[in-house]
């Protein structure tokens, strides 16, 4: 059984740098309020940690 993280928007990216939109756009989330379940692996945790302030992480498992 694997561990996957469910990662929610809930912040906009209005006034963030463009960089952090990138980052968001690469976990496949596109607006306040979708939420996507990604690998628990240390690219996507490292992405996740660029932009904790805007997201929600919890742990799902599969």
């Amino acid at each position: 059984m694997s561990v996957r993280l469910e990662i929610k928007q809930v912040k906009s990216t209005i006034g963030r740098p463009h960089q952090q939109e990138k980052i968001l756009a690469g976990l496949g989330l596109r607006g306040v309020g979708k939420s996507v379940v990604v690998d628990n692996t240390p690219s996507f945790r490292g992405m996740i940690r660029k932009v904790l302030h805007l997201v929600t992480v919890e742990e799902v498992k599969s």
